[in-house]
């Protein structure tokens, strides 16, 4: 017969090894997966706890096992003040973590090596990893490196920079088309009718973000500021020196340069550039990342704009979603979105931190 979930307020195992008729020991593998249970017999098993509405305590059942969750995020190599930001929040999360079986660390890779990224995945001992946490770029070989770690059932997610045609669980990040939209709004508003060229400076056209937010500028531009001419990516490999030998070129002549958007890292070379030339009028400057170098050049107002999203959120998020999917429970799909926040002079949060 077919028990309701009303009839018991709180089933346990006993009642799912009653009801699907099998032993406790049979329940007990059904519900960790291990093997040696005929598939009729899972099914018994899990139509019971089906009809009895039966929620396994996770927490319980880890502890009872002496389980403790192991999830390690691979960052880029860089000199990039928000990736710093983001190893920092591992640190800061990883101590209280402890409190809940939960041990978290960092590796960092080359940045924009995809085969140096697919060598460190590759590297991993998917037995002693339960999720790993990737900001990288999307390529075959990362995919591959990826489906191996799948295979073995580690929990897996994009972070920053989504990966999505491989078989990464989720992506943990903002909407980078959005944000690249966002950030022409703001362009064209600050520079009104004007006409003009709008340098984009970037870290590379290889890197899925970066290809996103510019795809978004570009839309929003077109559409909506025609008076405005966008020029070619200026690639910085997310180098400050890099950005500061590139810019006198990228600025030269007659081109009239009269906004930029920095939509990736190396702003130091930026700032650099403009603390050092004398210019009769200051271009419109939109950033990436609220760091302690942005929200000093927006309070020097060397930068109208800055778009962020919150490193500390990213690392919670991607901790709990790897959670989530190692003990394959459902994810809130609210609780995980990441916000595109956008910083003026006027908005900046208290200074917490350094940033």
């Amino acid at each position: 017969m077919k028990i309701s979930r009303e009839t018991l307020s709180n089933p346990t195992v006993n009642d799912i090894a009653r009801v699907a008729q099998v032993s406790l020991a049979t329940v007990d593998r059904v519900l960790n997966e291990r093997p040696g249970v005929r598939k009729i017999t899972v099914e018994k098993v899990n139509r019971a706890i089906a009809d009895l509405g039966y929620v396994r305590d996770t927490a319980a059942a880890n502890l009872a096992r002496g389980r403790v969750y192991r999830f390690l995020f691979i960052l880029p190599a860089t000199q990039n003040e928000f990736v710093d930001l983001i190893e920092d929040q591992i640190t800061d999360l990883s101590g209280g973590l402890k409190r809940e079986r939960t041990q978290i660390s960092c590796t960092r890779v080359p940045a924009f090596d995809p085969m140096a990224l697919a060598e460190r995945i590759n590297a991993l001992d998917p037995n002693e990893l339960d999720g790993v946490a990737i900001f990288g770029p999307e390529t075959p070989s990362v995919r591959d490196s990826i489906s191996r770690l799948r295979a073995h059932g580690v929990a897996v997610v994009s972070l920053v920079a989504d990966i999505p045609s491989s078989e990464r669980n989720t992506y943990v990040g903002i909407d980078n088309v959005a944000a690249g939209r966002t950030a022409a709004q703001l362009m064209g508003r600050f520079l009104g009718p004007v006409t003009g060229n709008i340098l984009v400076v970037t870290g590379s056209m290889l890197a899925r973000d970066h290809l996103e937010r510019r795809l978004g500028f570009d839309d929003v531009m077109a559409r909506d500021f025609p008076n405005l001419t966008v020029l070619a990516s200026l690639e910085g490999r997310d180098d400050p020196n890099l950005i500061e030998r590139l810019l006198p070129q990228a600025l030269a002549g007659a081109r009239k340069v009269i906004g930029i958007y920095s939509s990736a890292a190396g702003n130091a070379g930026l700032i650099r550039h403009f603390a050092n030339v004398v210019k009769t009028s200051q271009p419109v400057i939109i950033a990436h990342e609220l760091t302690a170098l942005s929200r000093k050049a927006l309070g020097a107002r060397l930068f109208d704009a800055v778009i962020s999203q919150d490193a500390g959120h990213l690392v919670r998020s991607a901790v709990r979603i790897m959670r989530a999917h190692s003990d394959k429970v459902p994810v809130n799909p609210a609780q995980e979105r990441i916000r595109i926040d956008v910083y003026l002079k006027e908005n900046l949060p208290p200074d917490i931190g350094g940033i």
